[in-house]
């Protein structure tokens, strides 16, 4: 018998996608659970948490949190930026289900393992489906946590729809230029006039065997046999997308915005612990403190989205020609092969009224009262933040969903105004002026902040997603969690 007997209370291990817009929203799940009595393992990469440790993000002060970390299979490197994605996707849906089902077995059996309770179910990223079949392995249940929205992953169920109609993919490469990406698709439950374009990126492609559709047909299929999925978003917001995903999927509870509840934490809860994996510039803050309300414009395209070197110009001359103050979140990588180089005209011009960082604790920038529009790439840690503060968005989709998010943002939700791909400085300046200045921009703004008022009291006690989260969690106590269909 141990002299450190296992304690008797639930163990979740938590495990992301190594990127920042799937770590950050799996990190503020872990805490809400861990403050509902889980034990937590969160899960990175070592390459992640090299980058956390060097951003001063990684670790706990919790003796019932702890980080642990599993190989991405890749070549070691000792960057800071992030590592390329579709080799990221293969080589953890290669080399992922081992090291994780050794790490879940440790957990359980291990000498160090004395004083640990044993691990009760997974919670993965919705593309990290390995982890379902090394729960389903040790015999727990396994919950997938979609981290975009709901509308991207029934495009993502109907995929083979589009395929069974000779719609993708595409018939040859011009396809992607004369107009065939516009055809309206108009055969999916829960999605009115959705345009093929819209669909996430993968599906641009003029070969069946490519392998980043290949490998979202096969991550959506097996997720689907989790023993639930859970998504940041909730009711109000995707109601018609979330009622034709139910028969389709297994149980799924709709429980953001999760960002929302970590505000409502005690202090003394761990709603502090930070999962950045570049360093936060927090005098951003200080520097926005005297400008007038909804004044300032928040530019911020993520941690994956690319510019080319004229594309940075443009941006830089379109907000330099509208005057207004801005706050511009330049990553170092963020141009294609290149460093992230301004025309010294521009940086004398603006040095009054713009500021330049390289990270940013963004949910506070947005809940500054001196932000009018977030131009951004519509990535939905972005785009439900923004809707979640009020604050009307322009949209720029570059990869994935981010489309999907953009058109339901601009049309369906009446908060965003989409900018063209081709970058054009006049467009970006009168875009700029009409959302900080014009009619158009008020209108956006009211209706933003109507979404704000409905994602808080969605989190609020009795919300619609404050009593789907509760359900989530008293189902996954049960003793008959194995069966999360009941």
């Amino acid at each position: 018998m141990s002299i450190f007997p296992r304690p008797d209370k639930p163990h979740a291990v938590c495990l992301p996608f190594p990127a920042q817009g799937h770590i950050t929203p799996m990190l503020k799940l872990a805490i809400l659970l861990h403050h509902r009595a889980f034990y937590i393992t969160f899960v990175n990469t070592e390459y992640n948490h090299r980058r956390l440790q060097k951003s001063g993000a990684a670790g706990s002060n919790s003796p019932d949190f702890h980080f642990k970390t599993i190989p991405d299979g890749l070549p070691q490197a000792d960057s800071d930026t992030t590592q390329h994605i579709p080799s990221l996707f293969n080589s953890l849906k290669e080399n992922g289900l081992a090291p994780f089902r050794q790490l879940l077995v440790k957990l359980n059996s291990s000498p160090e393992a004395e004083g640990i309770p044993p691990v009760t179910c997974t919670v993965s990223d919705a593309i990290m489906s390995f982890a379902v079949a090394a729960a389903d392995e040790i015999g727990v249940p396994s919950v997938c946590f979609r981290t975009t929205n709901a509308c991207s992953f029934l495009c993502n169920k109907n995929l083979r729809v589009l395929m069974q109609k000779g719609l993708i993919p595409l018939k040859d490469s011009s396809y992607l230029s004369n107009g065939f990406l516009d055809t309206t698709v108009d055969c999916i439950p829960g999605l009115k006039n959705i345009r093929l374009r819209e669909f996430p990126t993968f599906i641009r492609t003029t070969d069946i065997n490519d392998p980043m559709l290949n490998f979202i047909l096969g991550e959506t299929e097996r997720t689907s046999k989790a023993s639930a999925i859970i998504f940041n978003t909730f009711d109000k917001l995707e109601a018609e997308v979330l009622n034709a995903l139910s028969p389709l999927c297994p149980p799924i509870y709709a429980i953001g915005p999760v960002h929302l509840f970590i505000d409502q934490l005690p202090e003394n809860s761990l709603k502090f612990i930070r999962g950045n994996l570049w360093k936060e510039e927090t005098e951003c803050l200080e520097w926005l403190n005297p400008k007038k309300r909804n004044s300032v414009v928040y530019v911020n395209f993520g941690s994956i989205t690319v510019l080319t070197p004229q594309q940075l110009v443009e941006f830089a001359w379109g907000l330099a020609n509208s005057k207004k103050n801005f706050v511009w979140i330049i990553r170092s990588d963020i141009v294609v092969g290149d460093s992230a180089n301004l025309p010294s005209e521009f940086v004398e011009e603006t040095k009054e009224r713009g500021l330049i960082a390289s990270w940013c604790p963004q949910e506070q920038v947005l809940n500054h009262p001196s932000i009018g529009v977030f131009l951004t790439h519509c990535g939905w840690n972005s785009t439900i933040e923004s809707m979640s503060c009020g604050v009307p968005m322009i949209c720029w989709p570059f990869f994935a969903d981010q489309f999907i998010n953009c058109r339901f943002s601009c049309t369906e939700w009446g908060v965003g105004l989409e900018i063209d791909n081709n970058v054009d400085r006049v467009e970006v300046e009168k875009i700029v002026r009409e959302l900080i200045d014009g009619e158009k921009g008020k209108k956006m703004k009211n209706k933003a902040v109507e979404w704000m008022k409905k994602a808080k009291g969605a989190t609020e006690i009795n919300g619609s997603s404050h009593l789907n989260f509760d359900k989530f969690v008293e189902v996954l106590l049960s003793k008959k969690n194995n069966n999360m269909m009941a």
